[in-house]
């Protein structure tokens, strides 16, 4: 679960982390209201940003620096309901809803810090590098030693010496290590109390008055943990979420919409990969990731055969099971029905193997409906990817 930058603020807040002085807004008067208040207590300026779920805000135009509480009312009115389009939006972009209206700051350097799971090592990594206000990626692309990097063990948590070693290969000032300290073991208490996933403070930011601040910050969530915090789960924002991802998430259904037109349902995360891969493999593009998972039932293969066929660039379905858990006559029980519901005109082509298999066949053939039924996976890739083209 993605949240906005002026809630990750908020929660870094609690932990001790500097930010920002800042309101989050919905009209131009509370954008007039929040500046005003922000001058009269000292700020020099203010910056009107936009709060999407996205990077690359500033060169997109969704990031306005005012020098009165004027000009900051005349900027969100601005950006406010502009579609903000993104390297990371497509280009169908975002529509903006929301705003922070933050002081500026006296910025001396722009670092980067990040905390991640590291795959591999099977453990949380603290990153950090002197080239911050840049995309990560590009940096990690370009000059993969500019990425210094700590693995933390899980049971003591990230350590004094490591975040000093982090401080100190930054060329943070020696006056400024213990606020660095705990500035980045705040971060991790953060990042490791709300199970999240992805913590990345870019620019963390010196000023020339000493000060240390998290002017940007992005927090992403485990969703499989949000039973334990019920009080994060109220942060999502569906509006910037994908219809079709909303609907499958009230379901507990895996999907995620790509750009193709083979559209695919699959149990098994595993199997899923698999079957894009084959389907990309005969010259077809997937238009989804959807597991229906292996403990499904009839009404949740009726729902995700549903949400599957709202995308209006499927042109072919391939349906690929092996029954373990999930039986094979449940899951054909479910596509007949939510076939029947969708009155579907597109082609079908299933390859079922596992648990009643000549069960749920039975149903596909006495069901009247015209089903392509493949025996390999390699021959329903390229039947739907055949049946996609036509």
């Amino acid at each position: 679960m993605k949240i906005h930058e002026y809630q990750a603020k908020n929660i870094l807040k609690q932990y001790g982390v500097a930010v920002p002085r800042g309101e989050m807004v919905e009209s131009r008067e509370a954008a007039d209201a929040a500046a005003k208040r922000l001058f009269e207590a000292g700020a020099t300026g203010v910056v009107v940003k936009a709060q999407i779920h996205a990077g690359g805000r500033g060169k997109g135009g969704g990031v306005k620096i005012a020098k009165s509480v004027a000009e900051a009312a005349e900027l969100a009115s601005k950006i406010l309901g502009m579609t903000l389009v993104t390297h990371q939006t497509g280009p169908e972009g975002r529509v903006v809803r929301r705003l922070l209206i933050e002081e500026t700051l006296p910025i001396e350097r722009e670092l980067y810090l990040g905390i991640v799971i590291d795959r591999a090592q099977a453990r949380p990594v603290f990153m950090a590098s002197a080239a911050g206000g840049m995309e990560i990626e590009q940096v990690a692309a370009e000059n993969p030693a500019a990425i210094l990097k700590e693995y933390i063990d899980p049971g003591m948590g990230l350590e004094a010496f490591q975040a000093r070693k982090l401080a100190f290969a930054l060329g943070i000032k020696a006056q400024q290590i213990n606020q660095a300290v705990q500035f980045m073991t705040g971060l991790y208490r953060a990042f490791e109390e709300t199970d999240s996933s992805l913590m990345e403070i870019n620019p963390f930011i010196t000023c020339t008055d000493g000060r240390l601040f998290a002017l940007d910050a992005k927090m992403n969530f485990d969703d499989n943990a949000m039973f334990r915090h019920p009080s994060l789960c109220e942060l999502r924002d569906v509006t910037e979420e994908d219809p079709l991802e909303v609907e499958a998430s009230k379901y507990n259904l895996n999907y995620i919409k790509l750009d193709g037109n083979v559209g695919c349902m699959v149990n098994g995360a595993g199997l899923a990969m698999a079957t894009m891969d084959i389907i990309k493999y005969a010259g077809g593009m997937p238009a989804n990731f959807l597991d229906v998972g292996g403990g499904a039932n009839a009404d949740q293969v009726t729902h995700a055969f549903e949400i599957l066929l709202s995308d209006k660039n499927v042109k072919a379905v391939l349906i690929n099971i092996f029954g373990g858990i999930l039986r094979v006559d449940t899951l054909a029980t479910g596509v007949v029905e939510a076939a029947r519901k969708t009155h579907i005109q597109l082609p079908i082509v299933l390859r079922l193997e596992g648990t009643n298999v000549e069960a749920g066949r039975e149903i596909l053939q006495q069901s009247g409906l015209n089903f392509i039924v493949a025996e390999t996976m390699k021959d329903a890739a390229e039947k739907v990817v055949a049946a996609a083209s036509a």
